[in-house]
C-alpha cells in the first residue's frame, strides 16, 4: 500500500466585523490591501457606517460615506482609516427588538421619554412588564 498523504493544516481566517472596526479605529491596518481578496469581498460598508455613526467623533465621516455609498468598498475603507483618529471605541448600545417593544409599552404607560423609559426598563421586573402589557391591551383580533 502507498503512503497516506498528510493533510496540511490551513489557518482558517474569519472575516469578522470586529476586525474591520479594529482596523479602522485602532490598528490602522489596510486589511483590504492584502493579497487575500476575500477581505474586500466580505467588507460590510453599511454595517461599518452604522457602527461608526454611534460615536460622536465619527458622525461627520459616517455621514459623508452615507452620501457616497456608491463608492468602491476599498475607497470607503481607506477613507475611514485615513480620516478617523486612532482611538478605542467600544460598540454602541443597540437594543433588541423585544426591548424596543417593552420600551414602547413603558413609554405609553408612564408617559416617559426614550431615555427615561430605558432607565425604567432596567429597574422593572419581567412580571411588572407583563402587567403593563396586560393593562395596555386594547383588545381586538390577535394575529396567529
Amino acid at each position: 500500500m502507498g503512503a497516506i498523504p498528510i493533510a496540511r493544516s490551513r489557518k482558517i481566517i474569519m472575516y469578522e466585523l470586529k476586525d474591520y472596526l479594529n482596523a479602522i479605529n485602532f490598528d490602522k491596518k489596510p486589511l483590504l490591501d492584502s493579497e487575500d481578496l476575500t477581505w474586500e469581498k466580505k467588507y460590510p460598508p453599511f454595517i461599518v457606517n452604522k457602527c461608526l455613526s454611534m460615536h460622536y467623533d465619527c458622525i461627520a465621516q459616517a455621514n459623508e460615506m452615507n452620501g457616497y455609498h456608491f463608492l468602491d468598498k476599498k475607497l470607503q475603507f481607506h477613507f475611514y482609516i485615513n480620516s478617523i483618529r486612532k482611538s478605542k471605541r467600544f460598540g454602541g448600545k443597540w437594543l433588541s427588538q423585544a426591548k424596543l417593544k417593552n420600551i414602547n409599552y413603558v413609554k405609553e404607560y408612564y408617559g416617559y421619554s426614550n431615555e427615561k423609559a430605558k432607565e425604567a426598563l432596567s429597574i422593572l421586573t419581567d412580571k411588572q412588564i407583563d402587567d403593563i402589557k396586560i393593562s395596555l391591551d386594547k383588545g381586538g383580533r390577535r394575529k396567529k
